[in-house]
């Protein structure tokens, strides 16, 4: 009895010491491994075996980080105060050194995002951020990522998602855009008249070389005022021959012409 008491015992104790000694990594994780204090090497994914009592791991994860970095409070090169919202990718690229080169790898990494983030756009003034904000996002994922590399840190993206700017500035902006708009339509129509104008001088000249083409014209616009029948049209009587000698004239050419076709 003492003996299947003292092989149970045993056998759990096995079982406890295998159960500890034995690891699982999953497909996204190494597992950075110390022994006694010392690295050792970074192992996974799958199954790990390890000393009980003297193998210690850390386990990393090896996938893309997003941090929500908002209502960053900035302060842009012109004294502008406006909130940012943004967001910073990275990941873990060699455990080993985020293990071993920095205290918390995650908390380290996006303290320095907000840091550089504040100080690049900062230097920015207000019409950049709202407009250039690709070269911006590319300055700061590049100092980002030059400052966490001896971590093993790999920053694939930043991304500034909103500008958050005081109800006054949205006001001055709004003013801004209006006066725009109303520079470009009085230019608009300023070229307009220019255009009309030269087309009038054209046809100046031709009315100054052919009278008649005149008469015929003036004809044209009392017969377009007539069509508003609320409208009186007062005219000399010498205007109303000569426009009746025009017609007339018109008429026998029109005549003789028609003869011409005939014959």
């Amino acid at each position: 009895m003492y003996e299947l008491l003292a092989l149970l015992v045993i056998i759990i104790v096995i079982l406890i010491i295998l159960g500890s000694s034995i690891r699982i990594v999953k497909e996204y994780e190494r597992a950075v491994i110390f022994r006694l204090g010392r690295l050792i090497d970074a192992k996974g994914p799958g199954l790990i075996l390890l000393i009980p009592g003297v193998d210690r791991p850390r386990v990393v994860d090896l996938r893309t980080i997003t941090y929500d970095a908002r209502m960053i409070k900035i302060i842009t090169k012109d004294n502008i105060r406006c909130d940012v919202d943004s967001f910073v990718y990275y990941r873990v690229v060699d455990p080993k050194k985020a293990i071993n080169e920095v205290e918390n790898y995650v908390h380290a990494t996006q303290m320095l995002a907000k840091t550089v983030l504040r100080d690049v756009l900062g230097h920015a003034e207000l019409d950049d951020l709202l407009t250039k904000t690709v070269e911006l996002t590319k300055d700061i994922q590049e100092e980002i990522d030059e400052m966490t590399d001896p971590w093993g840190i790999k920053v694939s993206a930043v991304a500034i998602s909103d500008v958050l700017l005081p109800a006054e500035m949205q006001r001055a902006i709004a003013k801004q855009a209006e006066a725009e708009r109303e520079k470009r339509a009085r230019i608009i129509v300023a070229e307009g008249e220019y255009i009309a104008a030269e087309k009038m001088a054209q046809a100046a000249e031709v009315y100054g070389k052919s009278p008649i083409t005149l008469k015929l014209r003036e004809l044209q616009t009392l017969t377009d005022i007539a069509r508003e029948k609320n409208l009186v049209v007062v005219t000399s009587t010498t205007d109303l021959r000569e426009l009746g000698n025009i017609v007339a004239l018109t008429r026998t050419a029109m005549g003789k012409g028609e003869q011409v076709k005939k014959k």
